[in-house]
């Protein structure tokens, strides 16, 4: 049976994306004599301008993370608020995107991974504008929900478009671009705060998504989203494109087609089917990874590091911020860089190791320091060693932890269960998220050492999780990683 024929039936009335590209690329693909062809071909419409124009959508997910950091005092002196009630607004981006998660995988299934984007970029510049116009505490919540809502969906679709779209030598630098786009958006947020009011950086905060809305309009489709609803000529004709329109992209097509035809003709798949061990064994790795990146504690860490630089005695906490932001932008970007060439999984035990062993560091640091006299140089000195390892411990997340859960879990996912499975994973990711940001704060109040341990043991489990459970996807299709798991 033909590939067309395969698919017919799970197509239904999915014959055309929600957000389609028009014609252009089909025309560039098929090397048209028509005036501008040549044009199209020779500016580069490549997989990085692609993932640069999504990458917009990370960089908004970035900038809500990071905006309540910098405004609360502000806001709460602005707005009357109390700090249970600003506390409520911060942790509000996490409830939005639980429900932005659980509606992501369906929503990038139904009309594909660009109109999912789109999706998500409208209610946060809603989000944003309410909160800039904020006059009272409802505004603010309502703004912050969308914000939410629209990074619970984009904290899926963005990593698996770039997934679907990259040549497997370069999945692992492109795919770790997600991630660093995050950094950039919280560092941006940090340091827009330090000289702007908090309402022109609800304004700037629109930026990203207003750029990324217009530019979904001039990149192809996921080639392995039209494969998977049958529209054959979109799907090659995307995938040409993409890899260059004098680029042999015969074998790739072929894998695609055989990879897509071997799976099941529904768009969805029953919970039941997910005891096979196809789907639970890469579930259970894409949510484990997910959940152990939250139970590190990088949020807590970032959400409340101007208190942590703060107890460690640092008086220019909030400027210690800016430079904890810029540092794990660098880190990121040499993940970036050896995602490809070192593996994920060596990455993943080096980031877990490392930031098990500066936990520790600060976890022992704290200890000391209730024992030790306040104007001694000994305090001092454990003060500097808890903030180095603070840093330490964000670099060595970066390092691993932080990018390439996100890229694995779009690896390792089968096209069939894709949708449901990586929104039941995006979903675990935010609701841990949430349970460390609200708990954090009072878990460093109770005790800072104390804390820290409880973060240092998960990061001790994790490099046991990855040695044994995480296979390396370097160098591998997406169809070759999924067959690895029948």
């Amino acid at each position: 049976m033909s590939f067309r024929d395969d698919n017919e039936e799970g197509r239904g009335d999915l014959r055309k994306p929600f957000l389609h590209t028009g014609s252009w690329y089909r025309m560039g693909s098929r090397q048209s004599s028509m005036m501008g062809s040549q044009v199209i071909r020779d500016s580069s419409i490549s997989v990085v301008a692609c993932v640069l124009i999504v990458a917009l959508g990370p960089i908004q997910f970035g900038f809500t993370s990071g905006y309540s950091s910098p405004t609360q005092s502000a806001i709460i002196k602005d707005l009357g608020l109390t700090v249970s009630e600003f506390s409520l607004f911060g942790s509000l981006s996490n409830v939005g995107a639980m429900v932005g998660a659980i509606a992501s995988g369906q929503i990038s299934e139904y009309i594909g991974r660009k109109g999912s984007l789109m999706i998500a970029a409208i209610p946060n510049v809603i989000g944003w504008l309410a909160i800039s116009f904020a006059k009272d505490s409802s505004f603010l919540y309502m703004g912050r929900l969308l914000e939410g809502f629209g990074v619970g969906i984009i904290s899926y679709t963005v990593p698996v478009y770039i997934a679907e779209i990259a040549p497997q030598n370069l999945r692992g630098a492109l795919g770790s671009v997600n991630q660093l786009s995050v950094t950039i958006g919280i560092m941006l947020a940090y340091l827009l705060g330090l000289f702007v009011p908090w309402r022109i950086l609800a304004v700037l905060g629109i930026l990203p998504c207003t750029i990324l809305i217009p530019g979904l309009f001039f990149i192809p489709e996921s080639p392995r989203w039209l494969a998977k609803m049958g529209m054959t000529e979109d799907f090659e004709a995307s995938l040409q494109v993409l890899r260059g329109f004098d680029t042999d992209i015969s074998v790739e097509v072929s894998e695609i087609k055989r990879s897509v035809a071997s799976s099941t003709r529904k768009t969805t798949i029953r919970f039941a089917e997910l005891k096979q061990r196809r789907y639970w064994l890469p579930l259970m790795i894409g949510i484990g990874l997910l959940v152990l990146q939250q139970l590190s504690g990088i949020n807590g860490v970032l959400f409340y590091s101007s208190t942590i630089f703060a107890t460690a005695g640092i008086s220019s906490s909030n400027v210690a911020t800016v430079g904890l932001g810029a540092v794990q932008v660098i880190a990121t970007g040499v993940t970036t860089w050896l995602a490809d060439k070192a593996g994920r999984r060596l990455l993943l035990i080096i980031s877990s190791v490392g930031m098990t062993i500066f936990l520790l560091i600060v976890a022992i640091a704290f200890y000391i320091k209730d024992f030790v006299d306040v104007d001694s140089n000994i305090y001092s000195i454990l003060g500097i060693i808890s903030v180095v390892g603070v840093v330490a411990m964000v670099i060595a997340f970066s390092l691993g932890l932080g990018a390439i859960p996100w890229l694995i879990m779009s690896e390792i996912l089968p096209v069939n269960i894709k949708g449901l499975a990586g929104s039941i994973a995006t979903l675990a990711n935010w609701f841990v998220a949430w349970v460390i940001t609200m708990t954090a704060n009072l878990l460093l109040e109770w005790s800072s050492g104390g804390t820290f341990t409880i973060y240092m043991v998960v990061s001790a489990f994790t490099v046991v999780f990855v040695a044994i459970w995480v296979p390396e996807t370097k160098g591998r299709t997406l169809e070759e990683i999924q067959w690895s798991f029948r």
